[in-house]
């Protein structure tokens, strides 16, 4: 793979690309931000994502993640993987688990390295409160199911919920260690389901990292959004995500995402910078109109967050 050559105006070199491959999601989980996404026009097909991580390949972005809503709903998610896997280091997937267990050896066999599965509770009460949908035992059964294939490192992705499962972060701490894996905190955006439930639901995660720091026997330095990862005295390895009102993680990014109906996003939190990228795919050259239309997103990148902002 060729080094990242897209650097944008603050200095932040772009490594990785999110593809969101639809907007469709069996689950209906109260803190979803649709990857900063609104009434997609149509979903792209597999042999434009296939061309769009050529072109972003080409200019050094070697990382892909596959994201949704719930990309286990594309009846040829395989062959999505099968298409982004030869221009990549590393594909990898954010899921809701729901189908995960009968997929799984499917989507290692296609080239998926690794997932994230999303598990924002232990009790199958309050894991229906949040996503609506009654699958706690589904969704572990695909978490076992995936480790099972070697879809490792595996991360476990917690919204925290203040007064839902804030509560729950020892027994998913405990839970974590004893598969496995890395349980990834992370702190709720203010997107999509409106101010109130956003003020309601919050919680700032800064004081809780602070005591991971102070548990920790090895933290693990990360280049994305200037994250560690904090290794525990009791075995358990944790990640905590703050993105709201954190001008470190916005500084610290290295991602651009593709929207599921083909515009190049350059950060979660903005609509008004946009780079549609279906004029690009249906050029008369197309390879070198993508490429540029990569290079016009990385012009467009701004922290979200700034100090004194």
């Amino acid at each position: 793979m060729s080094p990242p050559t897209l650097i944008d105006p603050y200095g932040r070199a772009i490594d990785t690309l999110r593809i969101s491959v639809t907007q469709r999601c069996d689950f209906n989980c109260i803190y979803c931000h649709r990857e900063g996404e609104s009434q997609p026009r149509r979903e792209l097909t597999v042999d434009e994502i296939g061309r769009i991580a050529a072109a972003a390949s080409s200019l050094g972005i070697s990382k892909f993640k596959i994201t949704g809503g719930e990309p286990l709903l594309r009846g040829d998610i395989a062959e999505i993987i099968q298409a982004v896997s030869p221009h990549a280091e590393e594909v990898s997937m954010t899921t809701n688990g729901s189908h995960l267990e009968s997929m799984a050896h499917r989507l290692s066999e296609a080239g998926l390295a690794r997932v994230n599965v999303s598990l924002p509770s232990l009790s199958r009460e309050l894991f229906e409160a949040i996503t609506g949908v009654d699958a706690l035992g589904r969704v572990l059964r695909g978490v076992e199911a995936a480790i099972d294939v070697g879809l490792t490192p595996l991360k476990l992705n917690v919204v925290v919920l203040r007064g839902m499962n804030s509560g729950e972060i020892p027994r998913l701490l405990d839970y974590s260690r004893e598969i496995g894996a890395t349980l990834q905190l992370i702190e709720l955006q203010p997107l999509r389901r409106g101010a109130a439930i956003w003020r309601r639901l919050h919680l700032n995660l800064k004081p809780l990292e602070e005591l991971f720091k102070a548990e920790a026997e090895r933290v693990e330095e990360k280049g994305e959004q200037g994250r560690r990862r904090y290794h525990l005295r009791n075995g358990a390895v944790v990640e905590v995500v703050r993105g709201v009102e954190n001008p470190d993680f916005c500084l610290n990014c290295r991602r651009l995402r593709v929207t599921s109906d083909g515009y190049l996003k350059p950060c979660l939190m903005r609509d008004d910078n946009l780079v549609d990228l279906l004029p690009h795919l249906n050029s008369g050259n197309p390879g070198e109109d993508l490429t540029e239309a990569f290079r016009e997103a990385v012009r467009r990148r701004k922290p979200y967050w700034v100090r004194g902002g």
